[in-house]
């Protein structure tokens, strides 16, 4: 077996040559010097399964972290998920967030824009602005990253459908600003599979849909290679109601659908699989949302190597992003929510996350205030800074409990993972209805328990107050829409018809023959294309996905 001053020798130096360890005290407040990690050798156990199911920081299997040095070296990214009205309104709360600390901006667009439609069209009308910002051609985008590096901050942006054309704009406001593509750094979430399982913002039909991802993993990786091109989501697969196992289940599975997808075009396995990412949720069970990170970097790397035949490493190494569970948030006592918040985010801290955005307080209610907004980052630094967390890498390793739900989750989610294959994959089960069934009948099943109070929600079904607390809650102006219309209207005016009318046919022509379609959604967005103007050329070739009513 291996030692682990071989391991610090090797993996751990290596590691600090690349970032050193932080300048700050890696000592308890009792002036105790934690080691980097700590392995069955410190407390004279014999572990014959160590290495093949747990190893070592930044090696196979991976279950302890990805890197060598972890949150040794650098801490998890501080990445708030904002976006709310104009593009200016929330160029605004970036920079009060880069301000307090953030280290990342993620980006939450509207419901129109998230559908593909321009803020003026009919079908807009009520949503502009009200669940995330509204970007409807490259002069939103442009406007939305004023004043912001963008070689100096990395960028998440939680679109599906339209992931193209929205990654277009942004690589085109960079364009124009003069950065190097190669040197930017970001995520698109892309994930349009969890779409048609969970959160049903699709537009075009499954095939179409996922042959739009798959130019992103063979074009991205050669002009833009620092960039996530996709972040395989399981957030939104919790949040529509499945359990923890069932979300560490399909999150793989759509992972590895992409990864097949991708390989029967043609692409070489280790030089898009570095560029994956994933987002998962974390909920209230600590110790289950632990293991579940710690198990998804097992199956993933095992299934890498073994499946798939990956030779680099970094194939083989789930990387993630993390958000506290909405779904958990209650709009009874809603100050309990910054309880809940610590709760998750500290689980998830635990369990080797690789970036966190922490919900607000007051999101059961509306749209968060700069203060609530801040007092979930706040939340962030202090288990960074305070807790002592971070002095040693996956300090809970070897808790027989931690240990034991780790190897189970991965036996039910592999289970669950076979299944799907053995069904004819992802879409397959899409079109078959497994996946909405097996939700239905998982939330049902939880919210029995909550209303027999089998599962007690403080403030909820038990220890309720009679006069409820008022908390400030934030709006959208209407005057949003207006306000957008008009900047579109000058768009269209300004822009060069001739230009524009020889982008749009590049992408029709593209989607029609079956190219790589990136090209010309930069194209496009360096035209002053509207994000509608790009989805309807799409939409007359693709057609428009109608989910089927299942029994």
């Amino acid at each position: 077996m291996r030692k682990k001053h071989d391991w610090l020798r090797e993996t751990y130096r290596k590691s600090l040559e690349k970032m050193p360890e932080r300048p700050i005290a890696h000592r308890t407040l009792s002036d105790i010097a934690p080691e980097p990690l700590y392995t069955p050798e410190d407390i004279g156990v014999l572990d014959p399964e160590y290495e093949e199911k747990r190893g070592y920081p930044g090696e196979y299997p991976y279950t302890r972290g990805v890197y060598g040095s972890m949150y040794r070296s650098k801490l998890w990214t501080m990445r708030m998920f904002a976006g709310f009205g104009t593009a200016e309104q929330t160029n605004g709360r970036f920079k009060k967030l880069l301000q307090a600390g953030q280290t990342g901006l993620s980006v939450a667009f509207d419901l129109p824009t998230l559908m593909g439609y321009d803020a003026d069209h009919p079908l807009s009308k009520g949503e502009v602005g009200k669940c995330g910002v509204a970007v409807s051609s490259l002069a939103d985008m442009e406007i939305l990253f004023e004043g912001i590096n963008l070689e100096e901050v990395t960028t998440s942006m939680t679109i599906n459908s339209p992931a193209n054309a929205i990654w277009a704009m942004y690589l085109a406001v960079a364009k124009k600003r003069g950065y190097d593509w190669k040197k930017l750094g970001g995520t698109i979430q892309n994930d349009i599979l969890k779409e048609f399982i969970a959160q049903k913002e699709f537009i075009f039909p499954p095939e179409p849909s996922v042959k739009l991802v798959i130019d992103t993993f063979e074009w991205g990786p050669k002009n833009v290679p620092k960039w996530n091109f996709i972040s395989v989501s399981g957030y939104h697969i919790r949040e529509a109601g499945s359990t923890a196992v069932q979300e560490l289940a399909w999150t793989l599975a759509d992972g590895f659908e992409y990864v097949e997808a991708a390989l029967k075009r043609g692409l070489d396995v280790d030089e898009f699989a570095p560029r994956i990412s994933f987002f998962f949720d974390v909920h209230n069970d600590f110790f289950e949302e632990i293991a579940k990170f710690r198990a998804a970097r097992r199956i993933w790397a095992k299934e890498m190597r073994g499946r798939y035949g990956a030779k680099n490493p970094q194939s083989w190494a789930l990387r993630t992003h993390a958000q506290t569970a909405g779904v958990s948030l209650t709009a009874q006592q809603p100050l309990n929510n910054i309880a809940r918040v610590a709760i998750q985010a500290l689980a998830a801290v635990l369990g080797g996350t690789n970036s966190l955005h922490t919900d607000a307080y007051d999101e059961a209610l509306a749209l968060p205030t700069e203060e609530s907004a801040t007092i979930a980052l706040r939340t962030q630094q202090i288990i960074a800074y305070e807790t002592g967390v971070t002095h040693t890498i996956d300090p809970l390793a070897g808790s027989y409990y931690v240990e034991w739900l780790t190897d189970e989750m991965e036996r039910q989610a592999m289970a669950i993972i076979e299944e799907i294959r053995r069904m004819g994959g992802v879409v397959r089960a899409i079109e078959e209805g497994y996946f909405l069934r097996e939700l239905a009948e998982a939330s049902y099943r939880y919210q029995q328990e909550v209303e027999r109070k089998e599962r007690i929600i403080v403030g909820v079904n038990a220890f309720t107050d009679e006069v409820p607390l008022k908390v400030p809650i934030q709006l959208v102006d209407p005057e949003v829409e207006r306000v957008l219309a008009e900047r579109l209207a000058r768009v269209r005016r300004e822009r060069d018809p001739k230009r524009v009318a020889e982008a749009l046919q590049g992408l029709r022509r593209a989607a029609v023959e079956g190219q790589n379609t990136m090209p010309h959604f930069v194209e496009c967005a360096l035209a002053y294309c509207t994000l509608g103007e790009m989805m309807d050329v799409l939409r007359e070739i693709y057609g428009t996905y109608q989910e089927p009513a299942y029994v």
